[in-house]
């Protein structure tokens, strides 16, 4: 039996058009911001194509992917957090502009938070933990959304760790596409079927 996901009338229903022009105007000005910051001389950290990113990548995606599934099934709060969330963002969405909510944010969130934050905090565990708290805020879009806020925060522990660890952008760049990409399709079938 499914979870019957609760009305929130503060939230008005959005149009496919809207979601995807809020997704791509947030793609922007993140994408504008990442690069004003270059301008003042931060360095981001090297985006490497091999083989092993391109693994390691698909690794975390699915070790996020599997971890998110869990706390969604034993953490009420977050359930419901994320049901209201991903339904007004992926319902009127079609099965193709998946791949944009993949994209759009894995490439603009990470350029910004793992490429620029991260590196002109310091590349430490200040630089860190500031950056997945930026994060998470970015993902609050509400009172009742603080689990959400919560996940995403440790989502940017995961993806900025990696990029620490390996010095390498491209590895949260594909973590996050992926993560997105098969977390909104799953998301999507069990809610509304095929």
């Amino acid at each position: 039996m499914t979870e019957k996901i609760p009305e929130n009338p503060e939230i008005e229903p959005l149009t496919r058009i809207q979601v995807l022009v809020a997704m791509g105007v947030t793609a922007l000005v993140l994408l504008a911001i990442s690069k004003i910051c270059l301008l003042f001389g931060i360095n981001l950290l090297p985006v490497t194509w091999n083989l092993r990113a391109l693994l390691w990548g698909v690794a975390i995606a699915l070790g996020i992917t599997t971890a998110s599934g869990l706390v969604y099934r034993i953490w009420p709060a977050y359930r419901r957090s994320a049901d209201t969330y991903l339904k007004l963002v992926l319902t009127p969405l079609l099965w193709p502009d998946l791949v944009w909510l993949g994209l759009l944010p894995g490439l603009s969130e990470e350029l910004l938070f793992r490429g620029v934050v991260l590196s002109a905090l310091g590349l430490d565990t200040v630089a860190l933990i500031a950056s997945s708290v930026f994060f998470g805020v970015l993902h609050l879009s509400g009172r009742e959304q603080w689990p959400y806020m919560i996940w995403a925060t440790i989502v940017g522990l995961v993806l900025g760790y990696s990029a620490l660890v390996t010095g390498n952008l491209l590895i949260p760049i594909i973590a996050h596409i992926l993560t997105n990409l098969i977390s909104s399709s799953v998301w999507k079938w069990e809610h509304n079927g095929s």
